[in-house]
């Protein structure tokens, strides 16, 4: 796929990913419950079924924000979930989701830049900042 900057305005083939409807949180919600919750929790609170027995608690989402001075960081999240970040942690057991997030792609703001990002990426963000406390 080729990415154009033009301005402000990051062009995908003739498609601008700012005429993209954005996907809203209960499609995160939804993702959530089919991929996250087993290991995070229906509640995000880190107690899903899947930790029952490994002595590793996942962390709780819904303090991300507190978590980092009550800012929601987006693109260290994104990295985490898509496994960017891997390797930074030896106790990391959270499975790399890169490899299968080949979607559509939309515009998600970071730090002020629109950065086309797969759908079901954008769609958990969305998901994990309106949970925050």
């Amino acid at each position: 796929m080729k990415y154009i900057l033009l301005g402000s305005v990051l062009v995908v083939g003739a498609c601008s990913l700012t005429q993209m409807q954005m996907p809203t949180r209960s499609e995160g919600a939804r993702l959530f419950a089919e991929n996250c919750a087993a290991c995070h929790g229906a509640d995000a609170r880190g107690a899903g079924p899947e930790t029952l027995g490994i002595g590793k608690v996942p962390p709780d989402l819904t303090t991300i924000a507190s978590r980092h001075g009550g800012t929601f960081p987006r693109a260290q999240v994104l990295s985490v979930i898509d496994g960017y970040r891997q390797g930074t942690h030896p106790d990391r057991v959270m499975p790399e989701f890169g490899e299968g997030l080949t979607d559509d792609l939309v515009p998600v703001d970071i730090d002020g830049v629109p950065t086309p990002t797969p759908r079901v990426l954008a769609a958990l963000l969305t998901y994990l900042e309106g949970i925050q406390e």
